[in-house]
């Protein structure tokens, strides 16, 4: 199937949930995100500061960048003066470069906390009290020009999906334990970032508003 074939596929078996598509375009040249554009898609997630950095003045103004992958606090500064939302953010450090730069560029960024949900010690991410510990600091309560909109995790490369589950099951725990003790009042604070193209439909029945999907729109990587 064709890439436009694939996204109105997957943007139709997302019509009736809360779920949005983000397709992941890392490694991918423009003129394949073009023809993801072409076919409806606005959400674009990359990896990489610098590929993205790259890539967003060759694409229209109306793509929602969305940075997926780790993010150094030496690379804010490439993302800041357009980046939508930062899905990995894992620590106060890069909330204060976030803040720095969004403040220098007078706009606001988005940010979801990343958690580690994963049975793999590889995959990133925070525990629930660290992320506790940020929304509890001062530090976060100065910050003006980023705003927290919901958490992002990466399950278990696995097939056993009783385990996907249960990892989805976690993190929609943690965003509504979080939603209650800290944004009860705000209603910004509402995406849950789980699944890819080999669990989204799982990630999407356990309660997914985000789902990153690669392989399924463009193919596998060589």
């Amino acid at each position: 199937m064709s890439i436009a074939e694939n996204i109105y596929r997957l943007n139709a078996e997302l019509a009736d949930t809360a779920a949005r598509l983000v397709v992941v375009t890392k490694t991918h040249p423009v003129e394949r995100l073009a023809e993801a554009y072409a076919a409806g898609a606005r959400l674009f997630g990359e990896n990489r500061p610098q590929e993205m950095a790259a890539k967003q003045p060759q694409l229209p103004p109306d793509v929602e960048w969305h940075l997926i992958g780790q993010l150094q606090t030496n690379k804010v500064k490439l993302l800041a003066p357009f980046v939508h939302t930062v899905q990995s953010i894992d620590s106060l450090k890069l909330l204060r470069e976030l803040e720095k730069h969004a403040a220098a560029q007078h706009r606001i960024i988005n940010g979801l906390l990343q958690f580690h949900i994963a049975q793999e010690a590889t995959k990133s991410g925070l525990t629930l009290p660290e992320a506790e510990v940020i929304l509890a600091s001062e530090d976060f309560r100065q910050l003006r020009h980023v705003r927290l909109t919901g958490v992002m995790g990466v399950a278990t490369f696995t097939s056993d999906e009783a385990q996907l589950r249960q990892e989805f099951r976690q993190l929609r725990g943690y965003f509504e334990q979080l939603k209650t003790t800290y944004f009860a009042a705000d209603p910004a604070f509402c995406d849950i970032s789980m699944g890819m193209s080999g669990d989204y439909q799982l990630a999407v029945a356990e309660g997914s508003t985000l789902v990153r999907v690669g392989s399924a729109i463009f193919g596998s990587r060589g």
